[in-house]
């Protein structure tokens, strides 16, 4: 859960008569997401229910967790070792946040992958890139080169992503599962 107030009162040392927070809530799998939602509203309406106050909840679509086909990660595997060799590669697991990408992961085989060169905390003020040749040039070539192999012999590597993807998601139960989470509840506490 990431949140944030987006207003908090208007006067130092005077209760405030409305308080907006807006916040995300990832997970590792949609199960789970569903599972962090209901808690957050649940102890949002605590909150009111404990001060009997009321809370306007309203739940929008956000991003899907992402999962990077195996096929192409295992082609870009390949190329990236080679490109910048083995001892400098590795594989990073789940990590919390997601992009769009995730949504697209629902419905058909992605990859998502990163590479080196730069230093600090994402999204943070001390993130910057310090190996401009490695962050840019070598992310693009490892990604062009797995191109090539996935269209090499008559696209035998990119019939095989298609072959054996399985994504948890058709297009219409994308589609209806985003639908169904737009939703807005007043609890009067």
């Amino acid at each position: 859960m990431h949140p944030i107030i987006t207003h908090g009162g208007s006067q130092v040392n005077v209760i405030p008569g409305e308080v907006r927070l807006e916040t995300y809530v990832r997970g590792r799998n949609v199960e789970a997401i569903l599972d962090a939602n209901k808690k957050v509203d649940r102890a949002f309406r605590a909150g009111a229910l404990a001060l009997g106050a009321k809370v306007e909840i309203e739940t929008l679509p956000g991003y899907m967790p992402m999962t990077c086909d195996t096929s192409m990660a295992r082609l870009y595997r390949d190329n990236a070792a080679a490109l910048v060799g083995a001892e400098h590669y590795r594989e990073i697991g789940h990590r919390t946040g997601s992009t769009d990408m995730g949504d697209l992961s629902m419905v058909m085989p992605v990859l998502h992958p990163y590479m080196g060169g730069a230093t600090g905390s994402g999204h943070g003020a001390d993130y910057q890139i310090v190996d401009q040749t490695l962050a840019y040039l070598g992310t693009a070539k490892a990604l062009a080169s797995m191109v090539v192999d996935l269209l090499a012999d008559g696209a035998t590597g990119a019939r095989e992503v298609l072959k054996s993807a399985r994504p948890p998601m058709t297009r219409e139960q994308y589609l209806s599962f985003q639908r169904g989470i737009a939703r807005r509840e007043v609890y009067e506490g």
